[in-house]
């Protein structure tokens, strides 16, 4: 993924944005002369330990993607939202014909490279399913999850976990940042008169990065 300087992201901004987008896909390399193995899942992101913290998530045993990971347990989660569409006159330099401005996407994106290690151990799987739902359900309402013990003891055989220790971020928050003041305003005015999907989370992350000299 390319970030240019203007669209590159803080530890901090990145942090928050994966704190509240808990929803990805996870690449793997797969195996030889397979193309790469992608599985959208749920995840819950943890800033510890280590620099760039961990990701928890579980599939089932079924799965085609465990002979990926164990022929290569390097794998690239990738996240992106607050995605929208610009047509070209939101675009166009100050005084420009409206005509000459250029489409694009704006977006947020944070790619995680990692290293995974599969948990198949039952009282550790059971660990990280109460941790998950703990942030998917912070009020409650499910029971928790307890190795051989109902209601969900005898369905952890027919998961296995995962836990990706991050090793690296890519991170990108591409809002025009490369633009003028004058012309982000015009932009953040057509999102917020759109208002359509994903328009209203764009405007706020360029304002704010414009409001911070991002």
């Amino acid at each position: 993924m390319l970030v240019h300087p203007w669209d590159s992201a803080t530890d901090d901004e990145w942090r928050d944005w994966l704190a509240l987008h808990d929803f990805g896909q996870l690449a793997v390399n797969g195996l030889p002369g397979d193309p790469p193995w992608v599985q959208p899942a749920h995840f819950r992101y943890e800033a510890e330990p280590g620099p760039y913290g961990r990701v928890l998530l579980h599939l089932a045993r079924p799965n085609p993607l465990w002979r990926a990971l164990e022929a290569d347990p390097r794998v690239l989660l990738s996240v992106v939202d607050d995605y929208v569409y610009a047509p070209g006159p939101w675009t166009a330099p100050e005084g420009a014909p409206p005509e000459h401005g250029t489409p694009t996407s704006y977006y947020a994106a944070v790619q995680l490279r990692c290293t995974a290690r599969v948990v198949d151990d039952p009282e550790e799987k059971a660990d990280l399913l109460n941790r998950q739902v703990a942030h998917f359900q912070p009020d409650g309402g499910t029971a928790p999850v307890t190795a051989g013990e109902a209601p969900f003891g005898r369905m952890l055989p027919g998961i296995r976990g995962l836990v990706l220790e991050v090793t690296e971020v890519r991170a990108k928050f591409k809002y025009a940042g490369n633009k003028p003041a004058a012309v982000q305003a015009r932009i953040a005015d057509r999102l917020a008169e759109r208002a359509g999907p994903g328009d209203l989370a764009a405007r706020t992350h360029q304002l704010r990065r414009l409001a911070s000299g991002s």
